[in-house]
């Protein structure tokens, strides 16, 4: 796997994750993201020891885009606080089967892993360990094959944006494990398109856009 770097410095290192690729505890013989992430640091400053790198978020393997990673335990502490009191913005793209309607709005579900069908599943609010997802989306465009979304993440879920879309009929395209029909290949049709958070550091605000992947190239000019 070749690592594509959006943004480095000493406290963070940004990656355009690719499809199929666990961010951390891959399969045995299958290299996780941030195991490729400290090879190419040890690479690059000939570190001979341990490389530390926290983990603050993370992408499904069948996701691509915009992944952050601390380089360092104040900078993790740090990230991590501003993605759990909602100082992140996560922007996403996402091609999706048929359309939604109306083409802006606000999802709002209770969310829970159902253990039987290992997937997450929506719920009433009074299920043990339900928790509400939040999601605002808007409609840019049709594209050959679906529509293309983009959609303001707005809580932090597992799974939450292939939930709640295939949840109102909008299935992404290639995820089969929540109801898509239609085929995409490497992963889904999903991807983390931008990331603006403060420094965890320095305090400025920092922008991260993702390119979309080869495999978006069918869906025309997007960028």
């Amino acid at each position: 796997m070749t690592i594509q770097v959006l943004y480095e410095d000493n406290h963070l290192l940004v990656l355009n994750k690719p499809a199929g690729v666990a961010t951390q505890g891959a399969a045995h013989g299958q290299g996780s993201l941030i195991d490729q992430a400290r090879e190419y640091l040890k690479r690059k400053y000939h570190k001979p020891g341990n490389v530390y790198l926290g983990i603050v978020s993370r992408l499904d393997a069948a996701v691509t885009g915009a992944i952050v990673l601390a380089r360092t335990s104040k900078a993790a502490t740090r990230l991590t606080r501003q993605f759990q009191t909602g100082q992140v913005r996560k922007t996403y793209w996402a091609v999706v089967e048929g359309r939604l309607r109306p083409e802006t709005g606000e999802c709002n579900d209770w969310l829970i892993k159902d253990d039987r069908l290992q997937r997450v599943v929506v719920s009433r609010p009074e299920a043990q360990g339900a928790k509400l997802a939040t999601l605002h989306y808007r409609t840019l465009r049709a594209v050959p094959g679906g529509t293309l979304l983009e959609i303001d993440l707005r809580t932090g879920r597992k799974h939450q944006i292939r939930v709640q879309l295939a949840e109102r009929g909008a299935c992404v395209l290639g995820d089969r494990k929540y109801g898509a029909r239609a085929p995409f290949s490497p992963g889904i049709a999903l991807h983390a398109r931008c990331l603006q958070l403060p420094h965890p550091v320095r305090g400025e605000l920092l922008e991260f856009m993702a390119p979309l992947p080869e495999s978006w190239r069918r869906f025309g000019q997007l960028e």
